[in-house]
């Protein structure tokens, strides 16, 4: 292969980098604890796009349930964004391996 010809490779694969960061930018997951009590939706990118409490788990009394719930939710969400990100990045990065 010549120096032209992996030019082009690597340019088509920032190309179609790009396009998967944008689908990741469009794409949302959602993270719930509580039986749903509590879902966050999270981009791709793992920024929080939205954040639902139902009033039935908001108790003055208890925050550190709350919290709990909260964390639960997030950390969910973001598990499933950054399998979303590894899934949709690993058909360009897959041929990679034997190079580095």
């Amino acid at each position: 292969m010549n120096q032209r010809q992996l030019m082009q490779m690597a340019q088509q694969m920032q190309r179609q980098m790009q396009k998967v960061q944008e689908e990741l930018a469009a794409t949302i997951v959602e993270g719930t604890a509580g039986g749903g009590a509590i879902t966050v939706k999270m981009n791709g990118h793992r920024e929080v796009q939205s954040i639902t409490i139902s009033p039935e788990v908001v108790d003055p009394d208890d925050v550190e349930m709350l919290q709990d719930l909260l964390l639960v939710a997030i950390n969910d969400a973001s598990r499933k964004a950054q399998q979303l990100a590894e899934e949709r990045m690993q058909p360009l990065t897959g041929g990679l391996k034997g190079l580095f």
